[in-house]
């Protein structure tokens, strides 16, 4: 019997095979969920590099009374994330949600990022 880490994986793995053929050469934005904040990188696979990298813990984000678990911070992540992006000469992406629903905090995060310039 398969654990639920174990099927998260599996999930991730299928998602990076099929973003890998789909890539044409483009970096990917990946996204990571935590409980308590969200962080979002944008890697050039073919050479293994992070081109930009923003998260709710960025001290452009994060406030004494707000948390990282919300859309709010999401968005904020995602607008960020895409303007280190644009500085670093990058404009399209392929999106990797990771194991996590295309749904909440990544959603509002992919649309921030839209929103900021990056087309995917």
């Amino acid at each position: 019997m398969s654990t639920q880490q174990d099927l998260r994986e599996r999930r991730r793995q299928r998602l990076r095979f099929q973003l890998r053929r789909k890539a044409g050469g483009r970096p990917r934005l990946s996204v990571f969920r935590s409980g308590k904040n969200i962080y979002a990188q944008v890697i050039d696979d073919a050479v293994g590099r992070t081109l930009a990298a923003a998260s709710s813990l960025d001290k452009d984000i994060r406030s004494d009374d707000a948390t990282g678990a919300n859309r709010e911070a999401a968005s904020a992540v995602g607008k960020l994330v895409a303007q280190r992006a644009l500085a670093a000469g990058v404009t399209q992406v392929v999106f990797d949600r990771g194991s996590y629903l295309y749904h909440g905090r990544v959603k509002a995060l992919a649309e921030a990022a839209r929103e900021g310039g990056l087309s995917f």
